[in-house]
């Protein structure tokens, strides 16, 4: 390559042509003089001037000076710049001489008088540091939930001091929301278990002439076990994911931030109401999937097994007792404050947008459902060791 100087115009441009002039200095070291004005509006002008004077093959030392350098802005050095760390990811030794004043400050901003870092390989964790990762993770989640219902606590307290400081107002629609309007669905499952468990009870028990019987395991199936569990999942699955997601878009968009500002606690104002509707709303729901369950079961002993209405509803008024209604209504009081807590403090927890509402919306499903099968079998062990 020539060490003649080229010139390049900035086409309907007031400023002046920049000027590029390299030379060789010595055998494989070669210096670029850049003089002129340097402006953004030139930018693919300069890069591919900037690509132009680099000798082919590449010298072993390229050094760009800059004294004679009039006007230059933040894109144009951010050019320079590049075309530097491009020379030496090839191997080339380049630097810039002779800057001074705004063109010198821009230069140091840019890091245009530092070598590149170089990039670290980064080697994937192994399988014990992932399982060590994701141990930590479910200890903070833990950590997270305690603190939520610490606090849970003290607001109460607050509230029951103060009752005009709980937003008593949002109680009845959420009340419709998580109950009446859940209703449909959870008449529907419950029913349809109730029937799958007579159908799969009944071959079974006609091997041994007890048809009578699938009302017993139908009803108190039903009643202490599978009642208030389904009825729990599909509320969690339903309203828990609905209030993890609404008070995590609140908290993404500032709304809880702002609530605070305003003097107005968000677990009274919030949280509370919420609570306090699955609280209340997921043992009437029980009952009515409790009912539905046993009329599966009994439309499967009418049709299937040729069974009176009425024998039907004597052995299955003779196998339960108040406690197994009971019962299954006390986990219901506990599994729908589970998921109104959880469900709360994932929302409040959530960071980062709309996708750390997703990610906090899927946590709480996940969580309370994994609650759920936890508290269920706490209960069932207690209650077998107490003889109830």
């Amino acid at each position: 390559m020539s060490s003649a100087s080229t010139d390049f115009a900035i086409p309907d441009a007031a400023a002046p042509a920049f000027h590029l002039a390299p030379r060789e200095t010595e055998p494989g070291r070669w210096a670029v003089r850049v003089e002129g004005r340097l402006s953004f509006d030139a930018g693919r002008a300069l890069w591919q001037a900037l690509l132009a004077v680099v000798p082919t093959p590449p010298p072993t030392a390229l050094t760009f000076d800059l004294s004679g350098v009039e006007a230059v802005d933040g894109g144009s050095m951010a050019l320079l710049v590049q075309t530097r760390w491009s020379l030496q990811a090839t191997g080339v030794e380049c630097a810039f001489a002779g800057a001074t004043g705004t063109t010198a400050r821009l230069l140091s901003l840019y890091g245009g008088d530092v070598s590149p870092a170089a990039e670290v390989a980064v080697a994937a964790p192994g399988f014990l540091a992932g399982v060590g990762a994701r141990t930590l993770e479910r200890l903070d989640e833990v950590r997270l939930l305690l603190d939520f219902v610490g606090r849970m606590v003290r607001a109460l307290g607050g509230v029951l001091r103060h009752p005009g400081t709980a937003n008593v107002r949002a109680i009845a629609p959420l009340l419709a929301r998580t109950g009446a309007d859940a209703l449909p669905i959870v008449v529907l499952v419950t029913f349809l278990i109730g029937f799958v468990m007579g159908f799969q009870s009944a071959v079974q028990l006609e091997q041994f002439g007890a048809d009578i019987y699938v009302a017993d395991l139908v009803g108190l199936s039903i009643t202490r076990e599978l009642g208030p569990l389904m009825t729990a999942i599909i509320v969690s699955g339903r309203s828990g994911a609905a209030f993890a997601a609404e008070l995590g878009t609140m908290s993404v968009s500032e709304e809880i931030d702002a609530l605070r500002t305003l003097g107005i606690g968000p677990l009274r104002f919030l949280v509370f109401p919420r609570v306090l509707a699955l609280v209340v709303a997921l043992p009437l729901l029980t009952l009515f999937g409790d009912l539905m369950g046993l009329f599966g079961g009994l439309v499967v002993g009418v049709v299937n097994l040729d069974l009176s209405i009425t024998a039907y509803l004597t052995q299955s008024l003779r196998a339960l007792d108040v406690w197994d209604v009971f019962q299954g209504l006390i986990k219901a009081v506990v599994f729908g404050l589970s998921i109104g807590l959880i469900a709360c403090a994932q929302g409040l927890a959530t960071t980062g947008g709309a996708e750390g509402v997703g990610r906090r919306t899927t946590t709480a499903v996940v969580t309370s459902l994994f609650a759920l099968i936890l508290i269920d079998a706490a209960f069932t062990v207690t209650f077998h060791m107490a003889g109830l």
